[in-house]
């Protein structure tokens, strides 16, 4: 059962053999029948007619049926280019259209392999865990870190330590690589393990490897310093791994919710997908159908058993991550992925670092295929084999990448025809092929990547990855791990001429191709044979040269002052002045700096002086959050106020607020769907943007509450829609929320107290080393806030009747048409792990024979179905388990009865 449909195989294995021959008959025949070229451009119009006609069509059959005609043209076309278009006259002729010839053969192996990953991505839902927090498992949390600053791995510390899980089964420990005295005194106060190691050898893959021989916990859970958890991480990654004990990995996506260079630079405002919601948001999920999702190194929970079967974190690439995932399959473990944000993460600041961290993934995937390839190793089945060296393959784009969009250059400015057939030929199969492509990626994944913004990501990258491609194929084993510097600050606006300059060279001569071609066309009759030459060669310079100058416009950095970034969210907050005068009203956006605030009573902010002391009490997570702040002023009618903590525990608040609640991260993924023109318009007004010099505001991320865009519908995002909306923390029990009052010292609370390992290995600069004894003392404060950290966890259990929820009236058993439904709702402050429908009673003994079914749906989502034996008269207790995911605050629970029968359901 998938998104509510019964798929069911052909009964007899020789009708589905029969089957697939005949379509692959009908299939060769199509790509191989020769036609004329005014023949094959009817052919071209009818296949677009009918691509046209289908899109309109809902469901996943037409988006099977769009890529399979979509690659069927595209053979077609490839099957054109190598028997009738292959004419050399010289050397450099034949050099010119092998090389395209090849990278059309690339990019068609790449779009099949994209359409295998991609068509019918596995939507998995988070399994509950047992009720009883006694029977969960012990957790051990790793936060490797390097030379980062310490200001960045604070947060991560401070919500780690704060995730709902029993605290005697959470512990969490700093791998510093870096053997920082400031870290580690940072980890005794706050009461977290603190791991360092004699050398740097493996780096980060040797790191974990370390740490896992000095920790014991079942499971291994990695976050990379700057990604902050969500309170909710553990509870809704844990419950497949309790449930598959064949189950080595549950990885979530990385987001982040700071822009990276492409959104900040240039699709500031226009609200484009970034470029790794492609991967998180369509490419895993895909993957995981086939059981093939594979380890990013980050926001993940890996059993410890499969990682130590694995022999550990391989070493011997740079993308230890993928490689550790393909071993642990290879011995037969299993894989999932949840596509729901349950972490944040700082994106790269500067274009060239963004280059140099897709370098390094380049470097990694490639010697992985070169020293493990996936075609060829044992252990996989054929999917796995597939989506692995898919992921692998695709980061050859480098040369085919380049090869495109140089071709026409061929032609225009040396006289070398790249593709031996009539102008009018080119467009008919050229057009197809590329009009297919372009629609059935709008429809596949228009959710997560718009129009030709891939094509700017990747030449962007193409020219660095150029000899790094060379280099890794011919010599695996080069290269080292490099960490990707974050944080950093900006304080004017330049263009960076070190990461744009093969781009710019690119546009320059691009440019020069265009107008070789005006000169080609004004040089020769309108219907000669060159002046098409030159016309179809000089429009598709011209089509090349829009991504190279928006990859151009990327390089012009805007200015960064702001330490931390700004993150959408409506939060109740109260401003609580000195005087005792209260101030009520929301958020507006927030950040761990501070937050702009929309009063109730505007005029009450009237008398606020800057600088002025007072407390913000935010209202999140169910709980009520008081953190020492400034008034800094009044802009737009919005109150600007910083944050000033006194204490660790102010910190852990603040993080808490800002980037730990449950739902931080709901619309992660809220872009409207693909409109190819509106895209295209989109990169020429942000061209145009740049190169005027005019500032966009960038889109900023994590809007909690804001609606998606009207009309995105996308089957591949309704249902962790649904499950982020309803996420919120366990409550507190009132142990834990303690205040020690009047002259009593105040000490943050244990978040998590394993001892710290430390080898003895000695500090920089000789600084002694005392054995770590616990949580350090902390200054006294008046009446201090409870702490969100190592909050016992408790449960409690609702049964409700139909009638409880609001259902006055009988429910009649009316056929296929008709909904009954019922509403309900459920706590903000609780997370929903289990859910089910009960019916039970007499019904009516009228009924009709035939076979009837009770089909639940919430907001329109399928949740299940129920099939009663409504040949008795009376039936139950019908029991249908339903997805705790869908739920959300206010919602009407719909039943659909479908079938013959007339009958009574009782309340």
């Amino acid at each position: 059962m998938r998104e509510g449909v019964l798929i069911r195989p052909l009964r007899h294995p020789l009708l589905a053999w029969v089957g697939a021959f005949m379509g692959l008959l009908a299939l060769f025949t199509f790509v191989t029948v020769p036609l004329e070229p005014l023949e094959q451009v009817w052919l071209t119009c009818g296949t677009i007619l009918t691509m046209v006609v289908v899109l309109k069509v809902p469901g996943r059959p037409a988006i099977l049926f769009l890529a399979a005609l979509s690659v069927a043209v595209s053979a077609r076309y490839l099957f054109w280019r190598i028997t009738d278009t292959m004419e050399f006259e010289s050397f450099w002729q034949a050099f010119f259209m092998v090389g395209l010839l090849m990278a059309e053969l690339y990019a068609g192996v790449a779009l099949v392999l994209g359409y295998f990953q991609t068509l019918w991505p596995l939507q998995r839902r988070p399994i509950p865990l047992p009720r009883d927090p006694a029977l969960w498992p012990s957790v051990d949390v790793f936060i490797p870190s390097y030379n980062e600053s310490l200001d960045i791995v604070r947060p991560t510390v401070f919500a780690a330590l704060a995730m709902d899980w029993p605290p005697e089964k959470l512990n969490v420990y700093i791998l510093d690589d870096g053997r920082r005295p400031d870290f580690r005194t940072f980890a005794e106060e706050v009461g977290c393990g603190y791991i360092i190691r004699p050398d740097n050898r493996g780096a980060k893959a040797g790191n974990i490897n370390h740490a896992v021989t000095l920790t014991d916990g079942e499971f291994v859970t990695i976050f990379d310093c700057d990604h902050v958890p969500t309170r909710a991480f553990l509870q809704f990654s844990l419950g497949w791994l309790l449930r598959d004990r064949k189950l080595a990995m549950v990885q979530t996506p990385h987001h982040f919710y700071s822009p990276d260079p492409f959104e900040r630079n240039l699709a500031g405002g226009h609200g484009v997908p970034n470029e790794g919601l492609m991967f998180y948001g369509a490419v895993q999920p895909g993957n995981d159908l086939w059981n093939a999702a594979f380890f990013c190194g980050s926001c993940a929970v890996i059993r410890r058993t499969a990682l130590l079967e694995a022999g550990g974190v391989p070493t011997e690439t740079v993308t230890e991550d993928c490689h550790l995932s393909l071993r642990m399959q290879r011995l037969g473990w299993n894989t999932a992925y949840l596509r729901m944000p349950l972490a944040a993460g700082l994106a790269t600041e500067r274009l060239i670092l963004h280059i140099g961290q897709r370098m390094r993934w380049a470097r990694g995937m490639l010697q992985i295929m070169r020293i493990e390839n996936p075609l060829m190793v044992s252990g996989l089945s054929l999917a796995q084999r597939v989506c692995y060296f898919s992921a692998m393959f695709h980061f050859a784009f480098a040369v085919p990448r380049l090869v495109f969009l140089t071709a026409p250059l061929a032609f225009l400015l040396l006289g070398h025809s790249v593709i031996a057939a009539a102008p009018l030929a080119i467009v008919a199969y050229a057009g197809g092929h590329i009009l297919h492509v372009l629609f059935t990626a709008t429809r596949v994944t228009g959710g997560v990547r718009h129009s030709l913004w891939s094509e700017v990501y990747e030449l962007v990258l193409a020219m660095y990855l150029l000899p790094v491609t060379i280099a890794t194929l011919i010599n695996p084993r080069k290269g080292k791990f490099n960490v990707t510097d974050k944080g950093g600050l900006l304080a004017e606006s330049h263009y960076d001429l070190k990461a744009i300059w093969p781009t710019l060279l690119l546009a320059v001569l691009l440019t020069a191709g265009v107008v070789s071609g005006v000169i080609g066309l004004l040089s020769h009759a309108p219907d000669s044979l060159e002046f098409q030459a030159y016309l179809l060669n000089g429009v598709w310079a011209l089509l090349c040269l829009v991504p190279v100058l928006a990859g151009v416009a990327v390089g012009r950095e805007r200015k960064q002052i702001r330490r931390q970034a700004r993150i959408d969210a409506v939060l109740p907050t109260m401003l609580v002045l000195p005087n005792g005068m209260r101030i009520a009203g929301q958020t507006r956006d927030i950040s761990l700096g501070g937050l702009s605030f929309a009063a109730d009573a505007p005029s009450a902010v009237a008398a606020l002086s800057v600088e002025e002391a007072l407390v913000c009490e935010i209202e999140a997570c169910g709980d009520r959050f008081s953190v020492p702040a400034t008034f800094l002023a009044t802009i737009d009618g919005l109150v600007r106020v910083r944050f000033a903590p006194k204490s660790l525990l102010d910190e852990a608040h603040i993080t808490q607020v800002v980037m730990g609640r449950a739902d931080a991260w709901v619309n992660w993924d809220a872009y409207g769907r693909d409109r190819p023109l509106n895209s295209i318009r989109n990169m020429v007004l942000s061209m145009m943007s740049v190169f005027a010099g005019l500032r966009l505001r960038p889109r900023r991320r994590g809007l909690a509450t804001a609606a998606p865009q009207a009309g995105r519908r996308s089957e591949v995002l309704a249902p962790i829609k649904l499950s982020a909306m309803l996420v919120a923390a366990l409550l507190a029990s009132p142990a834990a929320l303690a205040q020690p009052r009047g002259g009593q010292q105040l000490s943050l609370p244990p978040l998590s107290l394993p001892p710290s390992p430390v080898l003895d290995v000695p500090l920089p600069g000789g600084a002694a080393r005392t054995p770590f004894q616990g949580p350090a003392s902390l200054a006294p404060g008046p009446d201090p806030p409870a702490t969100p950290s190592a909050r016992p966890v408790r449960t409690r259990q609702v049964v409700l009747t139909l009638r409880q929820l609001g259902l006055r009236g009988p429910m009649q058993l009316r056929g296929v048409s008709d909904l009954q439904g019922v509403l309900f709702g459920v706590r903000a402050d609780e997370v929903v792990t289990e859910a089910s429908l009960t019916l039970s009673g007499a019904m009516s003994p009228s009924l009709l024979p035939g076979t009837s079914q009770i089909v639940v749906t919430v907001n329109d989502q399928f949740v299940g179905a129920m099939q009663p034996e409504l040949d008795r008269p009376a039936f139950g207790p019908l029991t249908l388990p339903l997805d705790p995911t869908t739920f959300t605050e206010l919602n009407r629970l719909n039943f659909r009865f479908a079938g013959r029968y007339w009958g009574r359901a009782v309340k």
